[in-house]
C-alpha cells in the first residue's frame, strides 16, 4: 500500500502553499499539455485515481461530465478536495488507488495526475484500469519522468553559488522504492523506467494515443526554477485507448 505522507500535517501545509494548490489547473507548468489530451466529457463518467484538491474532477464536471468519481488515500485531501471543488456531478471517496474496486466497463475516461510514481506495481493498476474502462474508453495520466524518478535525491547537483549544474541520474534500470526530500519531508516513491510504463499498457490491452514530456509555458518561464524545468523532464504524460474490446 502506498504511503500517505499527505496526512501528515506539517507536509499538507506545505503542500497548500504551492501555486497549484493555492491556483488549481492554470498554475500547473504541464495543464497546457495534458487539457487538449482530454476527450470528449459529455455525459461521460469520469474516475480520477488519487484526485488530490479535485481540480481535475471540477474540470470535468464543467466539460460536461455526468458523473465523476474522485478518490484519494488522503483524508485531508479529500476534505479539501469537498471544500474547494464542490459539484453535484462529483462524489469523492477516501480510497487509495491499490484498495479501488474496479468494477468491469463502468467509466469511459479514467485520469490520474501526479499520483502513480506512489504506485509499486504499476502494471497491475494499468490492467485494473482496462478492466474498468468502457469499450473504446480513455486512460489518461500524468506522473514523474522516469528521468526524474532516477535522480540521486531527486535534486540537482549545485555549483559554489548554489546554481543547478547538472541533473544526476543513477540506477535507472532498478526500479522500485526511492526516498527523497519533498516540501520539508521524507517521502517514499516508486521509480519506474519508461520501458516499464509503456510496456506495461500494452500489455494490458491498450493502445498508446499519446506520449509527451511535460514543457513549462512560455508565459511561466519568469516564476523561479521553471527554466531549469527545460534542462530534463520531470513529467510524463500519456494517453491511451481501451480499445474496442476487453
Amino acid at each position: 500500500m502506498m504511503n500517505n505522507e499527505y496526512d501528515n500535517q506539517k507536509f499538507f501545509e506545505e503542500y497548500a502553499r504551492m501555486p497549484r494548490s493555492r491556483e488549481g489547473l492554470k498554475a500547473a507548468g504541464e495543464w497546457h499539455q495534458l487539457k487538449p489530451l482530454f476527450p470528449p466529457l459529455e455525459g461521460k463518467h469520469v474516475l480520477d485515481l488519487g484526485c488530490g484538491y479535485g481540480w481535475h474532477c471540477k474540470y470535468s464536471a464543467e466539460k460536461g461530465a455526468a458523473q465523476v468519481l474522485g478518490i484519494d488515500l488522503s483524508q485531508k485531501m479529500i476534505e479539501e478536495a469537498k471544500r474547494r471543488n464542490r459539484d453535484g456531478k462529483i462524489a469523492y471517496r477516501v480510497c487509495g488507488i491499490e484498495e479501488y474496486e474496479y468494477p468491469k466497463h463502468r467509466w469511459d475516461l479514467v485520469i490520474s495526475n501526479l499520483a502513480l510514481h506512489y504506485i509499486e506495481d504499476i502494471g497491475r493498476i494499468f490492467q485494473k484500469v482496462h478492466q474498468t474502462l468502457k469499450p473504446n474508453g480513455s486512460f489518461l495520466f500524468n506522473m514523474e519522468h522516469p528521468v526524474f524518478t532516477s535522480g540521486v535525491g531527486q535534486d540537482w547537483i549545485y555549483d559554489r553559488e548554489g546554481k543547478p549544474r547538472h541533473w544526476p541520474v543513477d540506477r535507472y534500470f532498478m526500479p522500485g522504492e526511492r526516498k527523497t526530500r519533498f516540501l520539508g519531508c521524507d517521502v517514499v516513491k516508486q521509480h519506474h523506467t519508461l520501458t516499464q510504463i509503456l510496456m506495461g499498457l500494452l500489455k494490458s490491452g491498450f493502445e498508446l494515443e499519446a506520449v509527451e514530456e511535460a514543457e513549462p509555458p512560455e508565459e511561466m518561464m519568469d516564476m523561479p526554477g521553471m527554466k531549469e524545468e527545460l534542462r530534463r523532464p520531470m513529467m510524463l504524460l500519456v494517453k491511451a485507448a481501451a480499445g474496442s474490446r476487453h
